[in-house]
């Protein structure tokens, strides 16, 4: 008895250290960006699902977003069609587009729908294109002072959440690709599914944004520190950006929109960390980095509020 009691009790705490957390969310949307390693590595993969599930189950209704950069790059170079990147951006010709399209809707997301599957009839797949969810013109970058043309590259002009919306009320899991349609001339596009997250996110009115990538969150001074800004405001994350690697500009980028247009908070987590969903929103210690919005100290409280600085009882 005394070693059930042993191996038990800990496993007790953890749960109990999640109410709040449980409390604090509960009924909340909350819109996941998928990608990085955690797209390509089973175990990941696996963990991801799970987390999605749990997120669910736990009484959020979670909305995953996803890209499919590896597995597109792989798909371009057995057509015999060249991998180009300009301003950070996929250079998407017709030909590429049709791949983009096939690998986001046919392979990324059946396999992403077939994971959260296993764990019961939850996950239902769409891209951009459906019910008008993400519309979008062609994108055309600054190179130099220029624009430029880099194909079937859309910048979303419009979010429509009927179907999302429909399939949370009706206890599903929404799976996004990140295609839009286009709103002029009858093409689809493909969009930056950070972009896209970051949108549906705000259209959705949703509480969290969390972006997974593969590193550690924001660092303070890359390359000369690894010390990742734990937390930090809309205003602190726009005076950073010129500054930030290309990779990292599209997700935070994404997460100054969302903290601007209504989102609660915006989380970068490393995706190589199994589980990583679950620890940064029911944990204490949390990982990544959170953006909140300007005047907002902690979520749910302004600078204006006063309260306890108990993490615990705050929920965050």
């Amino acid at each position: 008895m005394s070693t059930r009691k042993h191996t038990a009790l800990p496993k007790a705490r953890t749960l109990i250290e999640a109410l709040p957390w449980l409390t604090r969310h509960n009924g909340k949307t909350v819109v996941i960006k998928f990608g990085g390693n955690a797209m390509v590595d089973e175990d990941l993969k696996a963990a991801f699902a799970q987390d999605v599930v749990f997120l669910h189950h736990a009484g959020l209704k979670p909305v995953v977003v996803h890209g499919g950069g590896p597995q597109i790059s792989a798909q371009l170079d057995k057509h015999g069609l060249d991998s180009e990147f300009k301003a950070g951006l996929r250079v998407t010709s017709p030909e590429a587009m049709d791949v983009v399209r096939m690998v986001l809707a046919g392979q990324v997301q059946r396999e992403l729908v077939g994971l959260l599957n296993e764990h019961g009839p939850l996950a239902v797949g769409i891209t951009g294109e459906d019910g008008h969810t993400i519309t979008a013109t062609k994108h055309l970058p600054t190179i130099d002072g220029e624009l430029v043309d880099i194909g079937r590259v859309g910048e979303i002009t419009a979010i429509d959440t009927g179907v999302v919306e429909a399939l949370l009320e009706n206890g599903r899991i929404p799976v996004v690709s990140s295609i839009a349609r286009a709103e002029d001339d009858g093409h689809v596009y493909n969009v930056n599914a950070d972009t896209a997250a970051a949108a549906l996110a705000a259209a959705l009115g949703a509480e969290t944004l969390m972006v997974l990538t593969d590193v550690e969150g924001l660092y303070v001074d890359w390359p000369h520190s690894d010390e990742v800004i734990s937390r930090l405001s809309a205003t602190e994350l726009e005076k950073l950006l010129p500054d930030l690697s290309s990779g990292m500009v599209p997700k935070m980028e994404g997460c100054l929109y969302a903290v601007r247009n209504g989102v609660q908070t915006a989380r970068v987590i490393d995706g190589r960390v199994p589980h990583s969903i679950l620890l940064e929103i029911f944990t204490d210690e949390g990982i990544g980095t959170m953006v909140l919005p300007d005047g907002v100290t902690r979520p749910g409280h302004t600078t204006h509020d006063e309260g306890t600085d108990d993490k615990g009882e705050d929920g965050e």
